[in-house]
């Protein structure tokens, strides 16, 4: 199998929250994406992981997901090891995407900092020949992806490359309701978290504003690099 993106999260909502309007941008190019959440969210304070899995395929149907996959980790608890390393390089090896997108490098929630290492390292071995894998009985050939960005979350963290995602900006915020447990209702008893307060959602478009105000468009998502990225034509840039 060969797609287009492979869109990694610590929890599920994850990427929807952050690089969700690009996520959509290519959905309707057509283009080939699947999305793996390393937990179930367990540990989140607000709902449970049952729900959180109903809210994820209603998210994965606007985005007309190619395929969801759960890796089932502890959420807090999921550390880098050999076996957590495995259960993502067999992933990147069946799905061979063109572009990982992979957790924030730092933020508030330490799960997100922890992901985003463990997924770089995961694309790194997952091309050594010398690693063998299998997924459903198979043996697999090395891969490995030729772009990875990490996503912007909670943390403000100066972009590599920025996203126009205007289109999508309002279509990318009912993207974020399907995870109706995790967000603003004034009618929960739950506790409140930094995500579940009213302002939030006002949050998310001025974090979109703030990256789409130095290229020039109402909004757009931010990305950094671990490596010097390159463009076929300078004219492009904005």
């Amino acid at each position: 199998m060969s797609i287009d993106i492979l869109a990694f999260g610590a929890h599920p909502d994850d990427v929807e929250i952050s690089c969700g309007g690009t996520l959509l941008h290519y959905r309707n190019e057509g283009k080939k994406i699947v999305v793996v959440d390393l937990t179930q969210g367990e540990l989140g304070t607000r709902g449970n992981a049952a729900l959180r899995m109903q809210e994820c395929k209603a998210s994965s149907t606007k985005l007309n997901l190619l395929d969801r996959v759960n890796l089932g980790m502890a959420d807090g608890f999921f550390e880098e090891n050999d076996h957590n390393l495995g259960l993502i390089i067999k992933e990147i090896r069946h799905f061979k995407p063109r572009l990982i997108l992979a957790n924030s490098v730092s933020d508030r929630h330490p799960d997100h900092g922890r992901a985003a290492s463990l997924v770089a390292r995961a694309a790194f071995l997952s091309g050594l020949p010398k690693i063998e894998t299998e997924r459903n009985g198979e043996k697999q050939e090395a891969y490995r992806a030729p772009q990875l960005l990490h996503y912007i979350q909670d943390r403000y963290i100066t972009p590599d490359v920025v996203f126009d995602v205007t289109p999508f900006a309002e279509e990318k915020i009912a993207l974020i309701k399907c995870f109706s447990s995790q967000f603003y209702d004034p009618e929960s008893e739950e506790p409140e978290t930094p995500i579940s307060n009213e302002h939030f959602f006002a949050f998310i478009k001025g974090r979109m504003l703030q990256f789409g105000r130095p290229i020039g468009v109402p909004y757009a998502e931010g990305f950094t690099s671990d490596r010097t990225l390159g463009v076929k034509d300078l004219l492009d840039l904005r």
